[in-house]
């Protein structure tokens, strides 16, 4: 890809860069806008948190793990209970243990400090094109059809304008399905990318299918949103509506 069609290609993506240092947020802010990121920058996890509830999810975190209140672990942990946000880790903190918790629990991916610029724009590249262009996640609620509309930073879907609560399994579901729109998705893949910290079998992803259909069908039967794909898993029956 040329750079002109590779910047035009960025621009509907959006960054949150989340670290209690102000200048690695304008720092790293900057870089990402003239590489043709949309960016917002928080200072805190609680900060962070917050600009999701009122902005939607980004498309990618880029969270630094020493912060005070709530490390990145801890907001990557809250992140990643109702959503498969790619993360990747800013830190100063170049222990083994520690990066290889990070990678194996919460990241796709992590950089240290002092870090180039140039190598943090490639490594989200990098990740971004593993999770394919899903724009849906710019908007705080996301219209799937004249019906279904979903409010992942609050966890509720609108049926036909009623508030219906999901747990952080249905929500994180529904998530990676919407991510993945008119595609097949694994059971395999479901069990990793929602359980990724435990022994999950797959009785256990039918049993919280089975409950977000009587959440999001008209008739939980004859499913059109969670559509069971025989001996492979499940597809999200319905492309969300272009913004």
């Amino acid at each position: 890809m040329d750079p002109l069609s590779r910047h035009r290609a960025d621009e509907f993506h959006h960054i949150l860069v989340v670290d209690d240092d102000p200048s690695i947020v304008h720092l790293v802010r900057t870089k990402l806008e003239q590489e043709g990121f949309r960016v917002t920058g928080a200072y805190s996890g609680p900060e962070a948190l917050a600009q999701i509830r009122r902005h939607g999810l980004p498309h990618l975190a880029l969270v630094d793990i020493a912060m005070p209140e709530m490390d990145g672990f801890e907001l990557a942990q809250a992140l990643q209970s109702y959503a498969d946000l790619p993360i990747v880790f800013l830190t100063a903190l170049d222990e083994e243990e520690t990066i290889i918790r990070g990678i194996e629990y919460f990241a796709e991916d992590y950089i240290t400090k002092p870090f180039k610029l140039r190598e943090l724009v490639a490594r989200i590249r990098r990740v971004l094109r593993r999770i394919g262009d899903f724009a849906y996640t710019l908007a705080p609620v996301i219209q799937v059809d004249d019906r279904l509309a979903v409010d992942f930073a609050h966890q509720t879907v609108y049926i036909e304008g009623r508030a219906v609560s999901l747990t952080p399994t249905e929500t994180k579901l529904l998530y990676v399905l919407m991510r993945n729109a008119g595609q097949a998705v694994s059971t395999d893949f479901l069990l990793r990318r929602i359980w990724p910290l435990d022994e999950v079998y797959e009785d256990t992803l039918r049993v919280h299918v089975h409950r977000l259909r009587r959440k999001l069908e008209a008739d939980p039967s004859r499913p059109r949103y969670i559509v069971t794909e025989r001996g492979i898993g499940y597809r999200l029956g319905v492309k969300p509506m272009a913004r």
